[in-house]
């Protein structure tokens, strides 16, 4: 079964520059969004994904092997998705314009909130749970 899912996976363009192929058969259970305002405790154990100030305000960034992207809607909010489309499970491949965008088929994704902007995808992305502890943010 993974053959299959890593095989449908590869569909369509690239997800990021440099970064390796993976799997978007991760699960996409939706998970609770935490609200991650600064100073919200250390996680023991947990491995930063990146600084706060890798994360464009207005932007995001694409975690490829995390299959995650993490986007900064406004200054000091961090809001994190799945980063395989609802469409038919390309990764995404870029964040501009507010927007979190699959090549594959053109579907967008506000960063706001991971709703479509533009299909053909039908469903947002799942949000998953990510904490601001000072200026690292970790996997929740």
């Amino acid at each position: 079964m993974a053959a299959v899912l890593t095989a449908c996976a590869g569909y369509g363009e690239p997800a990021a520059e440099g970064g390796e192929a993976s799997s978007t058969a991760a699960s996409q259970a939706p998970e609770k969004s935490a609200d991650t305002g600064a100073g919200a405790g250390a996680d023991s154990g947990a491995e930063a994904l990146a600084k706060t100030t890798d994360i464009p305000e207005g932007g995001g960034k694409i975690f490829k092997d995390q299959q995650l992207v993490i986007t900064q809607p406004t200054a000091g909010e961090f809001k994190a998705f799945s980063s395989a489309c609802t469409h038919r499970g390309c990764d995404v491949d870029k964040v501009a314009g507010g927007t979190i965008d699959c090549a594959c088929h053109g579907s967008k994704f506000k960063i706001t909130d991971g709703s479509v902007v533009d299909g053909p995808a039908d469903k947002p992305l799942p949000e998953k749970s990510i904490k601001v502890d000072g200026d690292s943010i970790t996997l929740a």
